[in-house]
C-alpha cells in the first residue's frame, strides 16, 4: 500500500482548512423558554422598607469600601444594613459583593441569612444552592434543591430540571451529585407531566457519573410515561453523542414526529462527528425541506458535499446559503458567513481546475482572522499549478504574532508540501515542528505518518509508542501502529491487540474497523475480514475502505462484486492513492 498509516488527516485539516461548525442564527436544542437557576425578578417582602439616614450612610460606606479595594468591610456593612432593614435587595447585594470578592464562605453566610429572613424567596434559595455547589458542599444541597423543585410552577418544571443537571454537572463527585438529584426528584417521577423530564434529569446525571446503562433505563421509563417526549429525546441525543447508539431510535422517532430543526441539526452534527455521512445528509436534507430558511443546514450540507466531492450539489447548497446571509442576525455574523462561504466556493472552483475563479472568490475576503486560511488556499492553487516555491512563500509571508500562529503557519506549509507529493521535504519540515513541540501528540502523530512515508519505520514506531505511553487515550496511535504491522504482514497478533485497544475508545470508527479487517485478511481469516469490511463501508463509504473490501472480494474469487465496490470507490475519490495502487497491482482497469 502507498500509505500504510490510517487516513487520519494531519492536524492542519481540523485546524485550518476546514471551516468551524457554524450556527449563525440557530439556537441549541434546548426546549423553548429554558431557564437556568439564575436569580429571577421577584418581589420579596421588605423590599420597600424606608431607609433612615444612618442606614443610608452605612450602605454608602459599604459600597465605597468595596470600590476602593476593601470588599470584606464593604460586604459586612451591606449585610448589617440588610439585617437592620430586613430588605431583600440589600441581602442580595451583600451576597453579590461577597461573590465578586471571591469570598465563598461569606457569600454563603449572606445568602443563608437572606433565605432565613425570606424563607419563601426562590432567589435566596437559588443563591444558597448555587453557592453550595460552587463550594463543592454537595451533601448540604438536598434541602435547597428540594425547595427549588417544590416552588417551581408545573409548566416550568421540565426546563428547571434540565437546568439542575447543568448546575450539578460542574461538581467533582459525579456519583454523589447523581444520587442527590435522584433523591430530590423522587416525588416527581409518577407525574405524567413532569415525570419524563425528571427521569431524563436523573439519566443525565447518571451518564455524567459514568453509568450509561442507568441513563438508558431512565429513557425507557420516561418513554413509558410519555412516548416521544422531548426530555427523553435530549437525553438520548447526549447518549448518542457519547457513542451509545442504542439510544438513537428515540432521537430518530422524535425528530421525525416533531420536525424540530434545532434538534435535527444537533442530531446531524453528532452523525457527522461519528463520520456517518449518509444518515447525517438525510437529516440535513430534511431540515432544508421542512425549514428552507435554516441557513446553518445549507452551509453544513454544502461542506459535506464538498467532502464527498459532489461539486455541483455543493455549489447549489452554497448558493441557497448565500441567499440567506442577509437574514442573519447582525452585520458581524453576516460578514463571517460570507467569508466562510467564499472559502468553500474557492475550494470547489480549485478542485474543478477553475483557478482564476477560485482566486476571484478569495479576493472577496478581507482577511482578518481568516487571513491564514485565505493564503493557504492561494498557496494550494499555486502548488497545484506546479509553483510550489511561490506557494510556500505565500504562507511564509503571513504575519504570525503569537507562537500558536507560527505553529499554524508551519503546519500549513507541511500540508502544502505533502499534498504536492514531496514527502521528504514534508518530513523535514514536520520534524522541525516536532522538535519545537515534542510533547504534542497530534504533531508527533503527524510526524510518524511522514516518517513512514519516507521509509523511517523504526522512527515511526518509536513516535507512536511514545504517544501511547504519554497519552493512552490517543486511540489513533494504537490504530496506526497496528495497521502498519498488518500492512507489512508482521507481528499480526500484536497488530490485532493494538487495533482492538483502539476500538475500545472508538467502537464505531469505520477506519479502525477497516484496520482490524485488514489484520484478519493478512492472517488468512477471509470470512471475518469480509464481514468487518462490509460493516466499515456501510458506516463510511470511503475510497480506501473500498480498496480493501474489493481486494478481499477479489482474493475470494468474487471478482464481479470487487469491481462493483472499486467502481464505487472511484466515484468517491478517483485520486485515492491506496485505491489506485490496488488496482494497478492487481492489474485491474479502472
Amino acid at each position: 500500500m502507498v500509505h500504510p498509516l490510517r487516513p487520519r488527516a494531519l492536524a492542519l485539516a481540523a485546524t485550518l482548512v476546514v471551516a468551524p461548525a457554524i450556527a449563525w442564527s440557530q439556537a441549541a436544542p434546548v426546549p423553548p423558554g429554558a431557564e437556568t437557576l439564575a436569580p429571577q425578578t421577584e418581589s420579596d417582602a421588605g423590599d420597600a422598607v424606608a431607609l433612615n439616614a444612618e442606614l443610608f450612610y452605612e450602605i454608602l460606606v459599604g459600597e465605597m469600601a468595596a470600590g476602593v479595594g476593601d470588599p470584606a468591610s464593604g460586604q459586612a456593612l451591606m449585610l448589617n444594613a440588610a439585617r437592620q432593614s430586613n430588605n431583600a435587595q440589600l441581602y442580595r447585594r451583600a451576597t453579590e459583593m461577597a461573590l465578586q470578592a471571591r469570598a465563598g464562605n461569606q457569600a454563603l453566610a449572606a445568602a443563608q441569612a437572606w433565605r432565613q429572613a425570606f424563607p419563601e424567596s426562590r432567589n435566596a434559595n437559588r443563591y444558597v444552592l448555587q453557592i453550595l455547589v460552587a463550594l463543592n458542599r454537595m451533601a448540604d444541597t438536598l434541602p435547597y434543591l428540594r425547595q427549588e423543585i417544590a416552588t417551581t410552577p408545573a409548566p416550568s418544571k421540565p426546563v428547571v430540571f434540565l437546568s439542575i443537571t447543568q448546575l450539578f454537572s460542574r461538581v467533582s463527585d459525579k456519583a454523589l451529585a447523581a444520587d442527590i438529584v435522584a433523591q430530590a426528584l423522587q416525588g416527581e417521577l409518577g407525574d405524567p407531566a413532569a415525570g419524563p423530564a425528571a427521569y431524563a434529569a436523573i439519566g443525565h446525571m447518571q451518564l455524567s457519573a459514568g453509568k450509561p446503562q442507568a441513563a438508558l433505563e431512565a429513557i425507557q421509563r420516561a418513554e413509558a410515561l410519555s412516548p416521544g417526549n422531548g426530555a427523553a429525546a435530549l437525553l438520548a441525543l447526549e447518549l448518542l453523542e457519547n457513542g451509545h447508539r442504542e439510544a438513537e431510535p428515540v432521537v430518530a422517532r422524535y425528530v421525525d414526529k416533531q420536525r424540530g430543526a434545532d434538534m435535527r441539526m444537533a442530531y446531524a452534527r453528532i452523525l457527522l462527528g461519528q463520520e456517518r455521512l449518509e444518515p447525517a445528509e438525510a437529516q440535513l436534507i430534511a431540515i432544508t425541506r421542512e425549514n428552507p430558511d435554516y441557513a446553518d443546514a445549507w452551509f453544513t450540507l454544502a461542506r459535506m458535499q464538498v467532502q464527498t466531492q459532489r461539486w455541483q450539489a455543493a455549489e447549489a447548497s452554497l448558493q441557497r446559503f448565500d441567499a440567506l446571509i442577509p437574514q442573519l442576525s447582525n452585520a458581524g455574523i453576516q460578514r463571517n458567513a460570507r467569508t466562510e462561504s467564499a472559502l468553500q466556493h474557492a475550494l470547489i472552483a480549485q478542485k474543478q481546475g477553475r483557478f482564476a475563479q477560485a482566486l476571484e472568490w478569495l479576493d472577496r475576503i478581507d482577511g482578518g482572522a481568516q487571513l491564514l486560511n485565505v493564503q493557504v488556499r492561494r498557496a494550494s492553487i499555486l502548488a497545484q499549478q506546479g509553483q510550489l516555491d511561490q506557494a510556500r512563500a505565500v504562507i511564509q509571508a503571513v504575519p504570525a504574532n503569537t507562537a500558536q500562529q507560527q505553529r499554524l503557519k508551519q503546519q500549513a506549509e507541511v500540508q502544502l508540501v505533502r499534498e504536492a507529493d514531496q514527502p521528504a521535504l514534508a518530513y523535514t519540515l514536520q520534524s522541525a515542528l516536532h522538535q519545537q513541540f515534542p510533547q504534542d501528540s497530534e504533531i508527533a502523530y503527524d510526524t510518524a505518518i511522514l516518517a513512514e512515508k519516507v521509509g523511517r519505520l523504526p522512527e515511526m514506531e518509536s513516535l507512536l509508542r511514545a504517544i501511547i505511553e504519554r497519552d493512552p487515550g490517543f486511540h489513533h496511535a494504537y490504530n496506526a501502529l497496528g495497521f502498519s504491522f498488518a500492512e507489512r504482514g508482521v507481528r499480526l497478533d500484536e497488530a490485532r491487540a493494538l487495533i482492538t485497544k483502539a476500538l475500545e475508545t472508538a467502537p464505531n470508527d469505520p477506519f479502525i474497523i477497516d484496520s482490524l479487517a485488514w489484520t484478519e485478511f493478512r492472517s488468512g481469516n477471509i470470512t471475518q475480514a469480509l464481514a468487518l469490511l462490509e460493516k466499515a463501508f456501510a458506516l463510511r463509504p470511503d475510497a480506501e475502505i473500498a480498496a480493501h473490501l474489493g481486494e478481499v472480494l477479489w482474493s475470494n474469487g468474487q471478482q464481479r462484486q470487487a469491481r462493483i465496490i472499486w467502481k464505487k470507490g472511484l466515484e468517491l475519490n478517483a485520486e485515492n492513492d491506496t485505491l489506485r495502487e490496488t488496482l494497478q497491482r492487481l492489474g485491474v482497469e479502472p
